[in-house]
């Protein structure tokens, strides 16, 4: 194996940094017109019975399912270099953060991908929103609130001995190896969501398709960016492997609470030398720009301010709730919900469970 040199890592980084603006612009594209939204999704569900957003919501996971699973039996990546790799699972945190993250997306009126979608398409109420998300999600992370969550919330958490992942216990109890057992779980369980998808008529258009199928591919892309282009087997400083610009140190993808709170951070403390532009950041810089796009061309880029002093507290404490609710879940929607899930990870689907079981709370509660 030949050590790659140092201009030649950075060179790598810069096609990584790329690489994922775009597909990130294009996921700006897709939610923007598409008009992809889990609560909206679930909101559809809960009053209205209209299963048809959910649906699409689950065509993504599917894809993402399917396209991570192949990649895995392929041997191109693995789960076990992802940020959802855990011997432990703090069930406490993923359930109770899921749905605090829940309840702030509905008073916030969307998560933070659409927060940064109508950003981009002149609602100056995502300001506030982001803004509070940001300054609550530092805080879970590093903050007075982080000193709670770690020696508080993140203690109360189950071993996992067989593994964080469907495809290690696959694996374990029908005597498979890993890449097969990663494949046959991933193909099984998208196979299953998109029985349920396809099953009503009413579903199939082509903007639906689309839109569902086309961010699920956009995830399965940027696992490869991250995973494949991104990763140095033997790092010219360090001699050992990397994944280039991701935050962790680990494979990433399609997230973006922590990515908003990096950027605060970065805003307010860039001079002290230890900020570092991530894919998270540079992804939520592309969503950004993609639905800005999307909206001039489309011509409905407006204005939009808040109408009230109670519009403006239930933002501002959406936006704190989804903040903390998303670091104590480790992802939002897109973090958990789709990057999450593709993996098949146990701590996903707990989390997930939690935003879902949060949002149909605060929907109850508005309705009523």
């Amino acid at each position: 194996m030949t050590l790659l040199t140092t201009g030649e890592v950075q060179q790598m980084a810069l096609q990584v940094w790329g690489a994922s603006f775009v597909i990130a612009l294009l996921a700006g594209v897709l939610i923007h017109r598409g008009h992809f939204c889990t609560m909206g999704a679930i909101s559809d569900w809960v009053v209205m019975r209209d299963a048809t957003r959910l649906r699409q919501w689950a065509l993504a996971v599917a894809v993402a399912i399917a396209g991570f699973g192949l990649m895995s039996w392929l041997g191109w990546l693995s789960p076990l270099s992802t940020i959802y790799a855990s011997e432990q699972l703090p069930w406490l945190s993923a359930i109770l953060g899921g749905g605090l993250f829940g309840i702030g997306m509905v008073l916030a009126s969307g998560c933070s991908s659409k927060s940064l979608v109508r950003l981009a398409t002149g609602n100056l109420k995502s300001v506030v929103v982001l803004l509070a998300m940001a300054i609550s999600a530092l805080a879970a992370m590093r903050g007075l609130m982080a000193v709670w969550r770690v020696h508080g919330l993140d203690q109360v958490s189950i071993d996992l001995t067989h593994g964080a992942f469907i495809g290690q216990w696959l694996s374990i109890y029908a005597g498979l190896d890993l890449k097969t057992s990663f494949g046959i779980s991933a193909f099984a369980v998208a196979l299953l969501l998109l029985f349920w998808v396809v099953k009503d008529r009413q579903f199939h258009s082509v903007f639906n398709w689309v839109t569902g199928a086309g961010l699920g591919l956009l995830v399965v892309s940027l696992w490869w960016v991250s995973g494949v282009l991104g990763f140095v087997p033997e790092h010219p400083d360090t001699l050992e492997p990397m994944y280039l610009t991701t935050q962790s140190g680990r494979m990433e993808a399609l997230s973006f609470t922590a990515p908003v709170a990096y950027w605060l951070d970065a805003w307010m403390y860039y001079s002290d030398g230890s900020k570092r532009l991530t894919l998270g950041m540079v992804t939520v810089l592309g969503v950004l720009v993609g639905a800005c796009l999307s909206a001039v061309q489309q011509g409905s880029f407006r204005w939009e301010g808040f109408n009230d002093r109670a519009d403006l507290v239930r933002h501002l404490v959406g936006g704190g709730l989804m903040g903390t609710g998303g670091v104590l879940a480790l992802g939002c929607t897109f973090g958990q919900g789709l990057s999450g899930l593709s993996t098949l990870s146990l701590g996903s689907m707990l989390s997930v469970l939690g935003i879902f079981a949060g949002t149909w709370a605060a929907l109850q509660w508005q309705m009523r």
